[in-house]
């Protein structure tokens, strides 16, 4: 097949660019260059901004485009519009984010989605977010009906992620000693790892899928997901739990201050019913693989010394486990 892929050189977009290659795709480029642009250097590069400049992509054609990097419903719009005629499908990379606040778990991809006040709002935060991106996921329909396969990936995680939102676990529990660690071992936790996720979007645009997918890995226990942090780095980290009113208490923030965990009433978000992806051929690999490989690539990758992106730092776990303590 003859793909085209907006972004492609970070994260995500770099994972399915190499599956797509690995399968013996065609794959070509677009985007601005600014993120590492001696990535790829076998590859044909389209120059462009798909705010603004979507000039590269005239007069060309391709199998289908998948879209990494989508937030903005009317940029969304225009790279669709753009290409309605120019490819057969349209991938695009959505979130669980989508759905309302409150739902209880398990949701399939029927459930209703997050609304905002002023669709036109181009503010990208933790409230706007998740209906931005409905709203994005609609556009991309519009432009394209019955030709959009739309994917709605939980946590991302995995070697490459510049977020740290799941890799702070293996990096701090390798340090050893006791970890504060949110709610308890039974506290549910849903990942998908990147590589298995860029893979099964090559595989669903080779079947010609369209529709929505919760393309979501099992439900985990944060207990499980300590446990294999601790074996593949072969530390005697201990968890101390701490309960969920004392973390909001200290004002720490769900999933960035402690990454992985949200509060309880949030808890659907982390439960989603992926059985319709899998259903189509998704195959996730064992947690403890995932942490492995996230914790080597840290190890070998992250400048040393560079602070986390996510997590308390050494200084504020200290001081909020000597309170536990003391408490």
């Amino acid at each position: 097949m003859n793909l085209l892929v907006l972004g492609g050189t970070v994260f995500l977009g770099r994972h399915i660019v190499e599956a797509a290659q690995q399968r013996g795709h065609r794959v070509t480029l677009f985007n601005r260059g600014r993120s590492n642009p001696r990535l790829f250097p076998e590859l044909e590069r389209l120059a462009g901004d798909r705010d603004g400049d979507l000039s590269a992509l005239a007069g060309r054609s391709w199998d289908a485009a998948i879209d990494t990097c989508g937030y903005l419903p009317r940029v969304v719009r225009a790279s669709a519009e753009a290409l309605a005629g120019a490819v057969e499908r349209y991938a695009f990379v959505s979130s669980i984010s989508v759905y309302s606040d409150g739902l209880p778990p398990g949701v399939d991809e029927t459930a209703p989605v997050a609304r905002i006040p002023d669709p036109a709002i181009e503010t990208v935060d933790g409230r706007t977010y998740g209906p931005l991106k409905a709203l994005c996921e609609a556009a991309a329909e519009a432009a394209m009906p019955g030709r959009v396969l739309n994917l709605r990936p939980g946590l991302i995680v995995g070697p490459g992620d510049p977020t740290d939102r799941f890799t702070y676990w293996p990096l701090r529990i390798a340090r050893g000693g006791p970890f504060l660690a949110p709610e308890g071992p039974e506290a549910p936790a849903q990942i998908i790892d990147v590589r298995d996720l860029a893979d099964w979007t090559v595989r669903a645009i080779e079947a010609g899928r369209v529709g929505t997918y919760n393309a979501c890995g099992p439900v985990l226990g944060l207990g499980e997901v300590f446990e294999a942090c601790r074996v593949a780095s072969g530390s005697a980290a201990r968890p101390v739990w701490c309960p969920p009113e004392t973390l909001l208490a200290a004002g720490l923030r769900p999933f960035l201050d402690l990454p992985l965990w949200v509060p309880p009433a949030e808890q659907g978000l982390c439960q989603v019913d992926g059985a319709k992806a899998r259903a189509a051929g998704l195959r996730c690999r064992p947690i403890g693989q995932t942490v492995a490989d996230t914790l080597a690539w840290a190890r070998e990758a992250r400048p040393e010394g560079r602070p986390l992106r996510a997590g308390p730092s050494p200084e504020r776990e200290a001081e909020l486990l000597a309170g536990l303590a003391a408490g």
